[in-house]
This record gives structure tokens, sequence and C-alpha cells, in this order.
């Protein structure tokens, strides 16, 4: 059963029943092989000139079939952070949020052996969690939300290539409403054939990461606040990889654009570590 578990997990890109794991910044689009967990532990941070965060999340996946996978995630602030609003990554994001997402793989195309062309869609509810956002975001009234989106891609057996992108938006309890966040990604990834190894060897991928995130204005009162809008762009470079039942992906990326106010501190970079386990 080890065995075939692992192979399940090593030729994922062959086979499209594989976990939902691969870039740590961006949208991709593999789900959980019917009836199979995935449980995430991941760290996230974001360091700025005058001010930084950091944030531990856990999520649970199940393949309620093999192309519809649920998850649940919640998350544990360490540091609130005072930096202009963004998710980080799309499905452990670095939010206050306990978030509820269903994915739908709807389309999947063979190309030839073992290469295939696939898309996905994204739906799930957001709900505050009970610890408060930092900087401008303090004091401000949260209510639940709602995310939204699509992504499609290649995958073969030596290359892989993402695009896509996700919409948020909250309700407006008593006039204050959290911006939303419109997040788009590209991402291409490289398995070398040297690579591509059986246990008792790790199988490794190396990934290169685009993510934008344009974020709306904070509201209070009905009232927007003035230069709370945010566009960012980041690039840089992440690595998966699997062993048996295990993965590993870690990832950096530096700002390559950024049209920010002085409401919010500027990021200098953001980096994201996440251990999965698939049963």
């Amino acid at each position: 059963m080890r065995k075939s578990l692992f192979a399940v997990l090593l030729f994922l890109p062959e086979a499209g029943r594989a976990s939902g794991h691969g870039p740590v910044f961006g949208l991709a689009t593999p789900t959980n092989p019917k009836r199979g967990f995935s449980a995430d532990l991941g760290f996230m941070g974001r360091i700025g000139q005058s001010g930084s965060g950091a944030m531990m999340r856990a999520a649970l996946g199940y393949g309620i079939t093999e192309d519809l996978k649920l998850a649940f995630s919640g998350p544990v602030i360490l540091k609130a952070e005072s930096l202009a609003p963004s998710r980080v990554a799309p499905f452990t994001p670095m939010t206050g949020d306990y978030e509820s997402t269903l994915t739908w793989r709807f389309q999947r195309t063979n190309t030839g052996v073992g290469s295939r062309i696939e898309t996905a869609a994204i739906g799930g509810l957001l709900i505050p969690g009970s610890q408060e956002g930092g900087g401008p975001l303090r004091g401000l009234k949260n209510a639940p939300g709602f995310i939204a989106g699509l992504v499609t891609g290649y995958a073969s057996r030596s290359h892989y290539a993402w695009g896509g992108g996700t919409y948020q938006r909250y309700a407006a309890p008593e006039g204050d409403r959290r911006p939303d966040i419109t997040f788009y990604s590209l991402v291409y990834a490289y398995r070398p054939q040297s690579w591509r190894t059986e246990y008792p060897r790790w199988d490794w991928r190396l990934i290169a990461e685009l993510t934008g995130e344009r974020s709306g204005a904070i509201r209070r009162t009905g009232l927007a606040v003035t230069g709370s809008e945010a566009h960012q762009l980041f690039l840089g470079p992440s690595t998966l990889g699997v062993y048996k039942a295990y993965a590993v992906g870690a990832g950096i990326q530096f700002p390559v654009y950024r049209s920010v106010s002085g409401v919010f501190p500027r990021e200098r970079y953001r980096f994201s570590i996440n251990l999965a386990y698939f049963f």
C-alpha cells in the first residue's frame, strides 16, 4: 500500500490523480485522488522596510472525486502585519480568515504520453478569525466573504506551466469593509530527467513563480481610506520535493513592481514553507 501511494505521488504530473501541491505562491490545477486526504502545515512571512508579519496555517484536503477537492484551512498569526493586503499563497494564504474552498477540475485534454492540458475552477467561503489585523486594518469590523477563481495549465513529465487568478470580497458591517483582492499568477516548473527518482530517493522540481495582487480601498463607516489601494508584482524561485507520502515546498519572492502609498510600508521580500502528508 505504501509503495502504491508513493507511485501516485511520484507520477502526479502524468497521472492527474495527485495532491493539490506544487507551487507555494501561485495557482495550479492538481487535486487529491478520490477519497484521498492531504494535511498541510505552512509557515509564511512578509518582511517590509518598517514592518513585517509571520503566520502558520494548517489545512486539510479531501478528494471527493478525482477532479473535485474540498479543503479547509485555519491560521495562527504569529505577528500581525502592517503591509498592503495580500494572499501570498492561493490555497494556504497568509490571511486571518478560516477558509473552505472547493476546486473543480472540469477540463482535461491529453496531448501525448504523460502530458495534458487542464482547467480548474475555485470557489469558497472566508470566515474571519478572532485575531485582529495590523496596520490600517486594525480595529476594522470584519465580516465573511467569498473567493472565486480559475486556473489552467499544461503538465508533462518534465515541464509544467500554469496561469490563473482569483477574486475575493467581503461583506461590509456598519460600513466597514476589508479590501477586495484580485490575485493572479504565472508559474513554470521543470523536472530534469536525472531528478525523476524513486524511493528511497527524493523527487524534486524547480519552479519560477510570478504573482500579482491588486487590493481595493479600505472602507470605514462607508468611506474609502485615501491611498489604501495597492498593486504589487512579485517574482522568485521555489522548489517541491516528494518522498514517500511526504512533500516539502519552499520559496522566496521579491517585488518587481510596487504601487503602494504611504499608508503601507514597502515590502522587501516574502517567503513560504509548506509541509504536506498524504493519506
